[in-house]
């Protein structure tokens, strides 16, 4: 068959690349979408045969004109499509049910391939209009913003060093596909990307189209579904994997687009080495022992070994090539004598060897150099000899031994008319030495207040006397929740004294509800042996101890208890010994489900604002970490709109902010995506720092102008006052209503996420049925799953609504908020986002598993009631007539998912149904399939839905 990607002509192709109208820049999109669907429809038929395919053919025609149907009002033939649609799935078997929600699921794996290279493609399409203005979210849109209020390129650059975002990767169980799935997601991205290229003969086309079916062959006949829930090590290497994938190749890219940015913009043609150190990464995975019993210290260890394992293999990469390439020879160039100098004191550690590599070696003295910089770093340079020695050179203990090393060979090179060998083999290798270090990422360690109170209330019982300051307890007969967090703190010391004592500088005391909880730390770290406050001669910065404030009470009380802890007498010495630093994580995800939508982000931002005011009374360099998900409902949203929503005077360009499951696919599978993101928490940090539109606006006289940042008293008030209706409304309604959580748990298939085996955490921190036990994730993943998505818009519609009606003006101010106020804009257009996402024509569905009907409809009638609300109030605010009126791009992803999404929602709750009769001992439940196969099912539509999303919770 002929290539569905050939084109009529190439001139076609490169219009397509540089239009501007909407319609011819999505008609790529438009066309991997439909050649994809054809090829996977192709695999369908001959993997499972015809019937399969007619199924998913039949269910997906009955979803299309269903929605068609509800969108011209006309009920009742949408409801004859949904009962005919439903009346089919009635009669599948469980086989037949699994294999159609996996074909569906497949469809949006994709699909989602099918944007992700369109982000791409429009992103070059950007680079190539060089009379188009740079956007807002790159750095150069954010440097040309400050050139024109009047920022100079000095202050330009003073406040880029000023900036260093840090991406923590966390283990949260929010990313379903296995890891060998997201392998061939790479090798269909790659080959969607070289049908990109213009011009391509028609052979080239062909064979191209036949590795894309191989690949979806390949897929197709992968288990999607885990046969066993991960373990830790699984995750670490599952995030490990980013690295090689996209991380390792984007940071000199990266650097490289701030360099041409400062150029474009300002005409400072700057090296890379001048450039500050922006970016830095960290991980909770191995490390993050809240709730999780299988973060031992031996997984601990095993994370910091394999990161450094994973670095070291790829500086060696590194060196080997640039060792290939640089073979500048002292019969053609002069040499160096520091580089000389520090050659000589290698070749003396190697008595025996010495011989040999100077042979090899003969005249090359940077070969020379690389090669021991390579042996030192565990490598074996490929010369001319078999050793017979045992003879090593030392192996790094401190990154800027290697990047001193690295700055003679380069020095050298510049020196004899070399400049170009080193910026292409040198500077980005130093750069990277730079960013990872030799551990690659920090690792934080995370637990729970509630077991340090426990395991200090232990310890000083069995043990009457214990100081904090006692050496090493011995064995005593604790429980094994104080045994594991003493072992903690043991591992860590050990870990620091005998390893890259760089590795670990934060501990996270998630639940903190007081400067108690501080100190408690400090006394197990002492008692363990951890050095706190650092040791200079060994270069280790100490610990950082961050208390994580998650609830909305503790989010109010943050800045008192930091203002307790920061003029304590008995803290000062480490905040001293720090200097003066401090870090301070909230919490998105607990707070939200605490509180709703509105309550939670106010609060996270007041907090923000007050504990920066403290921190300055207390003479303390605050770094906030921001523990945010990948859903509305967790703290998710644009990253440059959520950076720059933050308060203004309260932002120093130090960012820490997890990066969760799912997101780490979307952000980091490849290196346009990473580059992309990185590039936009620079700029989005820089654009913070700088407020370019207040310095634009200050300068004219008026301070309120649209986008400054500035927060007049009226907003203030306004937002004070929907914080307080929205959490009266969410609590009595959502959290204090038992109602609420039995439907919660019988109308979503929250219990599911265990046979899903997405991750190592169980979903509870105990064996407890109750809400308060629930963690964020679950809580959001059964309401995003069941299409209600409350915890992302509950309170909203009645808060909104109220103050509109009852003030004067209400409406207007609003409305000038949304333009004007970067808080309200990020916060209201993230509702908007969640809404257009919720379908409570689905909802309902997931509503008739409740075996109360009568308190299935109260609850149910109560959320669509309140989902209208805050439907009609976005409209009204917003001036639109439907949700995501000025986002069409996501608005129409949305519309063309949901007929794909509708089947597997109908067969979800078909598998649901059965279920509940089984474990009700209804007779003839599931007509005697296996439960196994059922749970397998199930968890098929829970990725597929997943995937349609592009959320799983």
């Amino acid at each position: 068959m002929p290539s569905l990607w050939q084109p009529s002509d190439w001139s076609s192709r490169l219009a397509e690349l540089r239009a501007t109208d909407t319609h011819t820049k999505e008609a790529p999109l438009r066309r991997d979408v439909r050649s994809l669907g054809a090829l996977l429809g192709e695999v369908l038929r001959e993997q499972s045969g015809d019937r399969l395919f007619d199924l998913v053919e039949q269910l997906r025609r009955l979803a299309t004109e269903r929605r068609e149907a509800e969108f011209n009002h006309q009920h009742e033939a949408a409801q004859a499509k949904l009962d005919e649609a439903l009346a089919l799935v009635r009669d599948l078997d469980t086989a037949t049910a699994y294999q159609l929600a996996r074909a569906f699921g497949f469809y949006f794996e994709l699909i989602n391939l099918a944007e992700t290279n369109h982000r791409k493609r429009r992103r070059l399409a950007g680079l190539l209009d060089t009379a188009r203005p740079p956007q807002r979210g790159s750095l150069q849109g954010t440097l040309r913003r400050m050139r024109e209020a009047g920022y100079t390129a000095d202050e330009a650059l003073t406040l880029l060093r000023d900036i260093c975002i840090t991406p923590v990767f966390t283990a949260h169980p929010t990313e379903v596909a296995r890891r060998s799935v997201m392998f061939k997601r790479h090798r269909i991205a790659e080959l969607l990307e070289q049908l990109d290229r213009v011009p391509n003969t028609e052979d080239a086309l062909n064979r191209l189209q036949s590795d894309v079916l191989t690949e979806i062959t390949a897929l197709w006949q992968t288990d999607d579904v885990r046969n066993e829930r991960p373990e830790v090590r699984d995750e670490i290497r599952m995030a490990l994997d980013f690295y090689d994938a996209s991380i390792f190749d984007t940071i000199p890219t990266l650097y490289t687009e701030v360099q041409n940015a400062l150029r474009k913009e300002y005409g400072r043609d700057l090296s890379l080495l001048d450039l500050p150190t922006l970016v830095r990464f960290g991980s909770w995975i191995g490390g993050d022992r809240d709730g999780n019993p299988f973060v031992t210290p031996e997984v601990t260890r095993e994370s910091l070994e394999m990161s450094r394992s994973l670095l070291e293999k790829h500086y060696r990469q590194r060196l080997s090539e640039a060792l290939q390439q640089i073979a500048a020879s002292t019969q053609q160039v002069g040499s160096s004598p520091e580089l000389q100098a520090a050659i000589e004191r290698y070749l003396r550690m190697l008595p025996s060897e010495a011989k040999n590599l100077i042979a090899r070696f003969r005249f090359e003295q940077v070969r020379l150099m690389l090669a021991c910089i390579l042996l030192r770093l565990g490598g074996t340079p490929q010369i001319s000899y078999a050793s017979k020695h045992s003879e090593r050179l030392p192996q790094y203990d401190c990154a800027d031994d290697l990047e001193r090393d690295l700055q003679l060979v380069r020095n050298a090179l510049i020196t004899h008319h070399g400049i170009r060998l080193a910026e292409m083999w040198i500077d980005p290798l130093i750069i990277e030495v730079r960013t990872y270090g030799l551990h690659l990422q920090t690792l934080d360690i995370r637990q729970h207040a509630k077991l340090h109170l426990q395991a200090v209330e232990e310890i000083t019982q069995a043990i009457p006397g214990t100081a904090p300051d006692s050496p090493l307890i011995e064995e005593k007969p604790l429980t094994p929740q104080t045994t594991d967090v003493v072992d903690t703190f043991r591992a860590i010391a050990d870990l620091k004294l005998h390893g890259d004592p760089t590795t670990i500088q934060q501990y996270i005391i998630s639940g903190a509800t007081s400067a108690e909880d501080v100190f408690r730390v400090l006394w197990l770290a002492r008692l363990g042996g951890v050095p706190v406050a650092g040791n200079p001669k060994r270069k280790d910065p100490g610990m950082l101890i961050a208390p994580l404030f998650e609830s909305i009470e503790d989010l109010q009380n943050a800045p008192v208890i930091c203002r307790a802890l920061w003029t304590s007498p008995a803290y000062a010495p480490l905040l001293d010994a720090a200097g003066r630093r401090q870090e301070v994580m909230l919490g998105y995800s607990d707070s939200n489900k605490d509180g709703g939508m509105i309550a939670s982000t106010w609060e996270i931002y007041k907090a923000h604002r007050a504990l920066h005011d403290v921190a300055r009374e207390c003479n303390v360099k605050l770094r906030l970490f921001h523990g945010r998900g990948g859903t509305v409902g967790r703290g998710g949203g644009p990253t440059h709109r959520a950076i720059y929503a933050q308060p203004l005077n309260s932002f120093n360009g130090q960012y820490r902010i997890t990066e969760q499951g799912e997101v780490l696919n979307w952000k980091y599978s490849d290196v346009v995506l990473a580059e992309r993101s990185l590039e936009l928490m620079i700029a989005a940090s820089l654009d913070a720092v700088a407020r370019p539109d207040l310095r634009a606006h200050q300068s004219c006289g008026d301070c309120t102008g649209h986008l400054t940042g500035e927060m007049l008293p009226e907003w203030e008030q306004t937002l004070d006052h929907l914080a307080v209706v929205s959490f009266h409304r969410y609590r009595e309604d959502i959290l204090d209503n038992p109602d609420t959580f039995d439907y919660f748990q019988q109308g979503t298939p929250v219990a599911e996420l265990e046979h899903a085996k997405i991750g190592s955490r169980p979903a509870k921190r105990s064996g407890k049925r109750s809400l308060a036990d629930l963690r964020a994730i679950p809580w959001v993943f059964g309401w995003m799953q069941s299409r209600h998505l409350v915890p992302a818009w509950y309170g909203v519609g009645t808060a909104l609504e109220g103050f509109a009606r009852d003030n004067t003006g209400g409406l207007d101010q609003l409305r000038t908020m949304l333009r004007d106020f970067p808080l309200f804009i990020d916060m209201l257009r993230n509702v908007e986002m969640a809404l257009a996402k919720s379908d409570f024509g689905i909802a309902r569905l997931y509503a008739s598993l409740v075996p109360d009907r009568a308190l299935a409809d109260r609850v149910f009638t109560m959320l669509q009631a309140e989902f209208e609300r805050a439907r009609s109030m976005v409209l009204l605010i917003t001036g639109q007539s439907e949700l995501m009126e000025q986002n069409q791009v996501l608005a129409r992803s949305i519309r063309l998912r949901n007929p794909y999404v509708d089947p597997m929602s109908w067969i979800q709750v078909e598998l649901l149904r059965r279920k509940h009769e089984a474990a009700a001992g209804k007779p003839g439940s599931i007509n005697g399939e296996d439960e196994a196969a059922l749970n397998r099912a199930i968890t098929a539509t829970i990725n597929g839905i997943s995937a349609g999303l592009r959320n799983t919770g």
